[in-house]
């Protein structure tokens, strides 16, 4: 490990990523993830078995792909790195005609009537079916890898040994055949998946005509997007008019009316007229690539489930071989059973006792519900988020923009000291320099009524959870609530913004903040859940009490700063309560990251709530949280259901072939059948 971290030069490192062919293994990609990783020449590596891709970091300059091969290969020898899926569908092709012709020569027996053709034909049924499985075990031994290869070959060969030779062929066969309908089922996943998340735009039709990647479109270029075709990169429109379909960004099916100097999002598709657009970020910082970079690396933030189940494959092989032998040693001794039998019955054993249907499902099934719900317009950034969320006792929402429009009205101004043009002149010129929506909308309310002050002030300072402050002409300014200004007088209903100069109060604006229709319908739904709901805000407590009281929120807090709710959301989680926190302004960041489950708005959310969040809200719709509960609940109630069939079949099957009244044919079955099964069963995930 020294050895490791003192090789590495960050300077140096390259970037890779590439798709995983004849990748169907869960547990061996978790052994590709942790070898490499164990490898002084990779870093930061991640096998993803959901979306068959594979990502890291290495010093190597040239032959990357064939090195990583020769490592690939000595885990999962069927697996390897490639850009199409040729050779995966030849490798497939090769499969079928070698189960065709195994199967054409043990019919043959059924017409030739002669013991030595017998023989021979059952031998080179053995080396057709057997040698592939045979090569890969001995590779996987080589590096100290034991899975269900070695266990099939072992349970076949023995099967041989002790004179079972058509049975032994025949669960070559199904398993074969199994394995090959196991791969159909998984790319089958995969390709649902795939097609959910089918939003990254092909080409961009710059304005002189050329067609070109988006990757090669720098900012300022000017690209047109015809009808029918999706917008490459975010820009801004310079002409054109026309209806937008969001749904695979924002997950909402209702088109979007777009004009001139309208913003335009990546992903979205024009649905008529053409539209001539200014790009204002490269291909990398886009929406479209956010989204499908959020989506891919979801599945390398495992879940708990997910890392138990890849912890106990690690001892599962190695036991179940241990308890195969001891059935095969100690039947024989407790009871009238002879020891090929008690081989025969070990050997059904090794076949049953394959973990793949446990440890494929579960990974699938996760996915599934993160791909299913980036359709619906929710990014998870992590399958331990979606697991998450189904154990979350209480939501605790901010106020302003999140269970509010957050755009502010002025419904009077009220003067206390001096004459109102002095008022708004100083209000305006602390408001012009701030993004706050409070500000926003005073500049929208007073710039149309007089000119803009183009004065300039210095010492210009935002104050979090109180407002700003600024000089001019050595004057001090403060625009903000009552607590910045010393204002201790019995406040009105509604959010007040006071200016002060050299703390003199010369008055305050009072403004309304109308509730989003959407708020009062989940708050309810969460109620009726079971779930508690909780309202913090940095308004007043009087603004704080009205709003929870419309809502129907029992438990309120008002004028917190960040840190109060911080402290707080602390406070809740110390005592032992799983909290979800919906927010999305700056001031939210340190709680989102801190709650069990930080959940933000994607389109009015500032970057750093976006960012820091685990859940995002692309359409700021807030009953998307409910698809999101229900998303959550469904997959959790899936995996349940494949865990608890493969479990259950496997035992039945196990008890019943250690007391004899199953066969190997029953023990193909209980291994891939059941892999199968619970494959099929994932994919209600994506249709639910």
């Amino acid at each position: 490990m020294f050895m490791k971290f003192f090789k590495r030069d960050v300077s140096i490192l390259k970037k890779c990523k590439y798709n995983i062919v004849g990748l169907d293994c869960a547990d061996c990609a978790n052994k590709i993830q942790e070898h490499l990783n164990n490898h002084p020449h990779f870093h930061n590596v991640s096998v993803n078995f959901s979306t068959s891709k594979i990502s890291f970091e290495t010093d190597y300059t040239s032959n990357i792909v064939r090195k990583v091969n020769q490592i690939i290969s000595g885990i999962e020898p069927e697996a390897y790195l490639l850009n199409d899926d040729k050779k995966q569908a030849s490798s497939m092709l090769v499969n079928v005609l070698r189960i065709i012709v195994a199967v054409a020569l043990l019919l043959s027996t059924y017409f030739v009537d002669n013991a030595l053709y017998d023989k021979m034909v059952i031998i080179l049924v053995y080396v057709i079916l057997v040698m592939r499985v045979l090569f890969n075990a001995i590779k996987q031994l080589l590096h100290f890898t034991i899975n269900e290869n070695f266990l099939i070959t072992i349970s076949t060969i023995g099967a041989y040994v002790i004179g079972e030779y058509m049975e032994g062929a025949m669960v070559l066969i199904l398993y074969e055949i199994g394995k090959i309908l196991e791969n159909l089922a998984i790319n089958h996943s995969r390709n649902s998946i795939s097609h959910l998340l089918d939003i990254k735009p092909d080409y961009a039709n710059l304005e002189d005509g050329r067609k070109v990647s988006p990757e090669e479109v720098k900012i300022g270029d000017v690209i047109v997007v015809k009808a029918g075709e999706k917008v490459p990169l975010d820009g801004v429109i310079l002409e054109g008019k026309s209806s937008l379909d969001t749904s695979s960004l924002t997950g909402e099916s209702k088109l979007v009316e777009v004009e001139e100097n309208m913003e335009v999002l990546s992903g979205s598709i024009n649905q008529n007229g053409l539209l001539k657009i200014k790009v204002k970020a490269n291909y990398d910082d886009s929406m479209v690539s956010k989204v499908l970079k959020m989506v891919e690396e979801a599945s390398d933030r495992k879940a708990k489930t997910e890392t138990f189940i890849s912890k106990l494959s690690k001892i599962y092989t190695p036991v179940v071989i241990g308890l195969a032998i001891l059935v095969a040693i100690v039947l024989p001794y407790l009871g009238k059973v002879s020891f090929n039998t008690s081989i025969y019955r070990a050997l059904s054993f090794l076949v049953i006792a394959c973990p793949c249907a446990i440890v494929i499902s579960v990974p699938l099934s996760y996915f599934s519900g993160i791909g299913f719900l980036s359709k619906k317009g929710i990014l998870v950034k992590g399958s331990n988020y979606l697991d998450a969320i189904k154990d979350v006792n209480e939501f605790v929402f901010d106020k302003t923009g999140t269970l509010t429009n957050g755009h502010f009205t002025i419904t009077s101004s009220t003067i206390l000291s001096g004459n109102e043009d002095d008022f708004v002149n100083y209000l305006i010129l602390g408001e012009r320099l701030s993004n706050h929506p409070i500000a926003l909308a005073i500049l929208d309310y007073y710039c149309d009524k007089k000119d803009v002050i183009t004065q300039d002030v210095s010492d210009y300072k935002e104050i979090a959870g109180f407002g700003i402050s600024y000089r001019i002409n050595n004057k001090l300014v403060k625009v903000g609530n009552a607590k910045l200004v010393s204002y201790y007088k019995k406040e009105l209903a509604g959010t007040h913004v006071y200016v002060s100069v050299d703390d003199i109060i010369l008055g305050y604006v009072t403004l309304n903040d109308q509730i989003k229709g959407s708020a009062s319908k989940l708050i309810s739904s969460l109620h009726k859940r079971g779930l508690k709901v909780s309202l913090f805000t940095g308004d007043n407590v009087d603004i704080a009490r009205n709003v929870a009281q419309s809502l129907g929120i029992s438990e309120f807090y008002g004028e917190m700063l960040p840190n109060d709710k911080y402290k707080k959301l602390e406070e809740k989680i110390s005592n032992g309560n799983k909290v979800a926190f919906v927010g999305d302004g700056v001031n939210d960041a340190p709680v989102l990251a801190r709650a069990d489950v930080g959940i933000s708005l994607g389109l009015s959310g500032s970057s750093a709530a976006i960012e820091t969040s685990d859940i995002v809200i692309m359409n700021d719709d807030l009953l998307k949280i409910n698809t999101a509960l229900d998303a959550a609940y469904f997959t959790n109630k899936i995996i349940k259901e494949n865990l608890l069939f493969a479990l259950i079949v496997k035992m039945l099957v196990l008890t019943f072939s250690v007391l004899g009244f199953s066969t190997m044919w029953q023990a193909v079955f209980a291994d891939v059948g059941v892999t199968i099964i619970t494959i099929l069963n994932t994919l209600r995930i994506l249709k639910h």
